[in-house]
């Protein structure tokens, strides 16, 4: 079934080694700075992280999977959030919501255009859904494109997009009104926006309560003009591809998640045994002891959940299990995993106790970083909803 093979394990050792030789070493300080460590993408790209799902034509490895390229994608996203959830959230919304859309539902041409730098980490890319007034409610979008003869004319504002502002980004997907539909609902299409298009604005980085390192930005739109033919699938299409979109990027959140909490147990239970108090290791109590093994819980829960989430991913797209199935799966996965991120962060810190506050011990980073995990990529809410659906309640 869904058991990580040999392949996957030498890989995740890979991955692993670089996430502590080239990550580790410079997170506390990226942290401080807020600074997005640009050069380190390239060296993702020539590990091969951004090109896991997509065809060698691109400069991908997909035809050279085995056992699943999607699980060897989460592997990676897992690997690199233990070391720090910035990083991971990067390759993440970099294939995700960066190569995914363009790779799924983009023309030859445009694959052809925009793929291989992207695959190699020349550049990045992002997918500008969420607005000031439009989250959990995409259809409530109110960017709008007008095809004026051969080009698209943009006017609006999305706000929190990843990797949208970097001296890397090639691109960004948005979302966009382009007309109504017969039943009065919006047609909702996606196009493609190539940074620095006349009209195109990215805004001020946001100051964020954690994920410091990764790149956040607000966008506008003011007359901004595009070929027509940077329509990315079907006019009229793009809530549908968002929602495919979404099923894939709440598993690989789940990976981040679980690399967060997988750090957590280490670092409390390294932790529990060192310090001392009253003459013996703190773990000796079963005050502290006990709250560490349900971290060790929660790690092989939020595992399962989240490779039985990939494994179905990796079958649906060869065609032995439906999308529905992968929907069901993705939202469990990411509503058990983001909030048992959230719990393990506040285990770990009481571990620490006082030290857990300060930020030279990397949980303090971990704790300001866990809270938006139970918030992109769609609320723990709207995985309930999701959930209650397929259980064919109405929520």
């Amino acid at each position: 079934m869904y058991e990580l093979g040999k392949d996957h394990e030498d890989f995740r050792a890979v991955v692993r080694e670089f996430a502590t030789e080239a990550v580790e070493p410079h997170v506390a300080q990226w942290d401080r700075e807020h600074h997005f460590p640009a050069d380190l993408v390239p060296r993702m790209g020539e590990l091969g992280l951004f090109g896991l799902v997509v065809p060698e034509a691109y400069g991908g490895s997909l035809e050279h999977s085995e056992g699943g390229a999607f699980t060897s994608l989460c592997i990676a996203i897992e690997e690199l959030g233990r070391v720090d959830q910035s990083i991971g959230i990067t390759l993440s919304a970099g294939v995700g919501l960066g190569i995914n859309p363009i790779l799924t539902y983009g023309s030859d041409a445009q694959k052809e255009r925009w793929l291989p730098d992207l695959v190699a980490g020349r550049a990045l890319a992002g997918f500008g859904l969420t607005e000031p007034d439009a989250g959990s409610d995409a259809g409530a979008t109110r960017t709008k494109a007008v095809l004026d003869g051969t080009e698209w004319v943009l006017d609006g504002a999305k706000a929190f997009i990843t990797n949208s502002g970097t001296e890397i980004t090639s691109v960004v997907t948005v979302t966009a009104r382009t007309g109504t539909l017969d039943d009065g609902r919006p047609e909702i299409s996606a196009i493609m926006v190539p940074s620095g298009t006349p009209g195109f604005t990215v805004e001020p980085a946001y100051h964020k309560m954690g994920w410091n390192i990764s790149d956040t930005h607000g966008l506008s739109f003011a007359g901004c003009r595009v070929p027509g033919e940077n329509l990315l699938g079907e006019r009229g299409r793009g809530f549908h591809q968002f929602l495919k979109t979404l099923d894939d990027g709440r598993i690989a959140i789940s990976a981040l998640a679980l690399g967060l909490i997988t750090r957590m147990r280490e670092e409390a239970a390294a932790y529990a045994r060192s310090r001392t108090a009253f003459g013996r290791p703190i773990g000796a109590n079963q005050g502290v002891a006990f709250p560490v093994a349900d971290l060790a819980v929660m790690e092989d829960a939020a595992r399962l959940l989240t490779y039985r989430a990939a494994w179905l991913k990796d079958e649906h797209e060869s065609g032995r299990r439906s999308a529905a199935e992968v929907t069901q799966a993705a939202a469990k996965a990411k509503l058990y995993t983001s909030e048992a991120a959230v719990t393990a962060t506040r285990i770990a810190t009481q571990v620490f106790g006082g030290n857990g506050f300060m930020e030279e011990y990397p949980v303090a980073r971990f704790y300001r970083d866990a809270k938006i995990l139970e918030i992109g990529e769609g609320t723990s809410e709207v995985q309930r909803m999701v959930l209650a659906k397929g259980l064919g309640l109405s929520a």
